[in-house]
């Protein structure tokens, strides 16, 4: 596994490891309890885009936090508004 990825260091964590597990664990807690935990999603997207403006400031890290904030409003509407 290490040759395919190209791993030459020893685990590092990454503020960016948290984010990806806080998103797994959003993902099946809507699919469990349903669309009101897009709450949690939106504000975790949320932080993430103002981390991304702010710290980083990488285009992909901001792409994937702005679909987040857009794929957590769609849950909602559809929740609110069916």
């Amino acid at each position: 596994m290490k040759k395919f990825f190209k791993i030459k260091h020893a685990y590092t964590f990454e503020y960016n490891d948290l984010r990806a597990f806080i998103t797994i664990i959003n993902v099946v807690l809507i699919m469990v309890y349903g669309l009101a935990i897009s709450w949690f999603g939106l504000t975790v997207a949320l932080v993430g885009v103002i981390k991304d403006l702010k710290v980083d400031r990488h285009i992909n890290g901001l792409a994937m936090h702005l679909a987040n904030v857009a794929l957590n409003v769609y849950f909602l509407q559809m929740l609110y508004f069916g």
